[in-house]
């Protein structure tokens, strides 16, 4: 793994906030409040409030986008729970990359590879054309703040004098347990402040200090049990885990559910991708760009290759190794 630059800040984050939901107008304010965005960085427009964008309202978004933050801005934050799909494509994959739209008539296949995947710097938007973004996403205003209360709490954080820990957790269910390849090996990471563990689900010890929780399931139970630290990114390998309204009843567990449970970031894909590892976060690509001390919207996106389906949620700015000066 490279050594990576530096982080994007609050001096350097876009906000976007719709006008037209009150969710987004709350959250929206108090995550500028609290995280010191700078005025001249906040974008207020109105936008339809359901689960996917047509076309021309994701072209008239990118084009607001574009004319009215500077190019100091490097990554957004985009203050809403839906929408979070445009047809077919994610929102935060379509802001950065383009909206694909081969990929509504074959969601299995390749799909456009991210620049970032493979960056070492903090300044996407100068060096590469592109800015990752993150949802503020929640199921209610209260909820939200919460989220974004973790994320304060979570920078510079770690390591502490206890480990953290990261759980990457193999399973039965073959075509969604693909990305166990790609584990780390179990392993006391001290030198990092993180210990790597690999236990298969059905053995699960207690999840303690918990900052990385990955799988692969249609439905990921007791999450209510884990003991998360503030920053945690968690997700699992289903096909539907971005479409952020589904609830565990529906067959398939929401992305969302990760951080209604105290997980800080997570992700999911928005429509069918098929179990293209490279279309999901890899752990070890994840693990070891955070522990550099990269924020959560950093992290994840250097660790998704093929993001066009799949969409980031979360405090992006949670940064709990980020160096003490």
């Amino acid at each position: 793994m490279p050594r990576l630059q530096g982080r994007i800040t609050a001096a350097e984050l876009g906000l976007v906030i719709n006008t037209a939901d009150p969710y987004s107008v709350a959250v929206g304010e108090y995550y500028a409040r609290r995280r010191g965005i700078p005025e001249a960085h906040v974008l207020r427009l109105p936008l339809p409030v359901r689960a996917s964008l047509t076309i021309d309202e994701f072209e008239a978004l990118q084009a607001q986008i574009k004319s009215k933050l500077g190019p100091e801005v490097q990554g957004l934050a985009l203050a809403w729970t839906q929408p979070f799909a445009v047809v077919c494509n994610s929102i935060t994959g379509a802001l950065a990359l383009g909206y694909q739209a081969e990929l509504c008539s074959n969601g299995c296949a390749p799909s456009k590879p991210s620049p970032y995947f493979s960056y070492q710097g903090a300044k996407p938007f100068g060096d590469l054309g592109l800015r990752p973004s993150m949802l503020l996403a929640a199921r209610t205003v209260e909820s939200a703040q919460a989220l974004i209360e973790r994320g304060i709490a979570a920078d510079q954080s770690l390591p502490g004098f206890l480990p953290a820990n990261a759980y990457f957790v193999s399973t039965a269910d073959t075509a969604r347990n693909v990305r166990s390849t790609l584990f780390p090996p179990a392993s006391s990471l001290r030198g990092l402040g993180v210990d790597a563990h690999t236990p298969a689900h059905k053995e699960l010890p207690p999840l303690r200090r918990t900052l990385i929780y990955q799988t692969g399931l249609a439905v990921v139970p007791g999450l209510d049990q884990v003991d998360w630290l503030p920053g945690a990114l968690a997700d699992h390998l289903t096909s539907f885990g971005g479409q952020l309204e589904r609830r565990p009843d529906s067959g398939q567990m929401s992305a969302l559910d990760w951080l209604e449970a105290g997980a800080t970031a997570s992700y999911g894909t928005v429509s069918e991708p098929c179990n293209h590892r490279q279309k999901f976060p890899h752990p070890q690509v994840l693990l070891l760009s955070y522990v550099q001390g990269l924020s959560a919207l950093e992290a994840y996106w250097h660790s998704v290759l093929w993001p066009g389906q799949g969409v980031f949620i979360g405090e992006p700015l949670a940064a709990p190794f980020a160096p003490k000066f």
